[in-house]
C-alpha cells in the first residue's frame, strides 16, 4: 500500500516543476472569477490542515528565487526561531513549506510532506501504521512547546528505507487534546473551510480493504459501490480526514481509477 497524493482545492491553477508524489488540485470552475479567498487554507483556531512541503537543495536560493519571482512568504530561511527553512504562500494562501533535502540531480523540488494535526496520535498512528501500511521512520516531542511531529512514509519493497523522492505523512500533535472530549479538529470538508480535501491511498484491492477498515471500526464516506464512481472509495482515519482508497493501476489502459455505473 502507498500513499500516493493529497488533495486541495484551489480558484488558480498552474504549472510547477515539482517531483515525486502527487499533489492533486481541484479546480471548481468559476471561482477563477473571484475575489479574495475563495477557500480555506487552514492554520486558524482547530484547523486540522497545516501545510505541504517541498523539498530542495538550497532553501536559501530557493526562498530567493521564489520572491523574486513575486512569491510571498509567511516566513523566510532566517525569520524566527527555526533557521534554515521556509513557509511560502502559494496562489490561494495554502502554507508551503521548503525544506532542504540531500542534493540530488533531479527536480528543483519535490513534494516531501503533508501535515495534519491530530487528537489522539495513538489512535491515529495505529490506523496508518496497521491499516495504511505506512512506517513511522521519526519523531520529535517539543516538551516546552508541548506539541510532537511523527513522520510516517511507505517504505520501498525490499528497502528499510524510505524513499527520498516520495512524500511523508507529518502528524503533529497538540499535547493535552486527546483528554479533551469535546476537542476535535476541522478537516477542511466543511462548509465554510473547505480547502484541503484529502489524502490518498493506493491498494490493489479497494474492496477487501474497505472491508477490513470497517471490520476494524472505520466508517465509510463513500463505499466503493457508492454513487457513480464504482471502485472508487473514500474512508475516515480516527479525526474524520477523508482517506481516499483507490485501485492501483486503475480499471482500464488509461489507469482511470473508478468505473461508471
Amino acid at each position: 500500500m502507498m500513499m500516493m497524493m493529497m488533495m486541495m482545492h484551489h480558484h488558480h491553477c498552474g504549472h510547477d516543476d515539482g517531483g515525486g508524489g502527487d499533489g492533486k488540485q481541484t479546480h471548481n470552475w468559476g471561482t477563477e472569477a473571484k475575489e479574495g479567498d475563495v477557500y480555506h487554507p487552514g492554520n486558524q483556531e482547530k484547523d486540522g490542515f497545516g501545510h505541504i512541503a517541498f523539498a530542495c537543495d538550497d532553501v536559501y536560493a530557493s526562498s530567493e528565487r521564489l520572491s523574486s519571482q513575486g512569491v510571498d512568504f509567511k516566513k523566510k530561511p532566517d525569520e524566527g526561531r527555526m533557521k534554515g527553512l521556509a513557509f511560502a504562500y502559494d496562489p490561494d494562501n495554502y502554507w508551503v513549506e521548503i525544506v532542504r533535502r540531500e542534493p540530488m540531480n533531479s527536480t528543483s523540488f519535490n513534494l516531501a510532506q503533508t501535515m495534519l494535526r491530530v487528537k489522539d496520535p495513538q489512535k491515529s498512528l495505529k490506523f496508518y501504521i496497521d491499516h495504511m501500511g505506512m512506517t513511522l521512520v521519526r519523531e520529535k516531542h517539543f516538551e516546552e512547546a508541548k506539541f510532537s511531529l511523527y513522520f510516517l512514509a511507505t517504505i520501498p519493497a525490499g528497502s528499510t528505507e524510505p524513499d527520498p523522492t516520495q512524500p511523508v505523512l507529518e502528524l503533529t500533535h497538540n499535547h493535552g487534546t486527546e483528554d479533551d472530549e469535546s476537542f476535535n479538529h476541522f478537516t477542511g470538508n466543511e462548509d465554510g473551510r473547505k480547502g484541503f480535501g484529502h489524502v490518498g491511498f493506493l491498494v490493489d484491492d479497494v474492496y477487501a480493504k474497505c472491508k477490513e477498515l470497517q471490520d476494524a471500526g472505520f466508517q465509510m464516506k463513500k463505499g466503493p459501490d457508492d454513487g457513480t464512481m464504482k471502485g472508487l472509495a473514500f474512508a475516515l482515519d480516527p479525526d474524520g480526514y477523508w482517506i481516499e482508497i483507490i485501485k492501483r493501476g486503475g480499471y482500464d489502459a488509461e489507469a482511470t481509477p473508478y468505473t461508471l455505473g
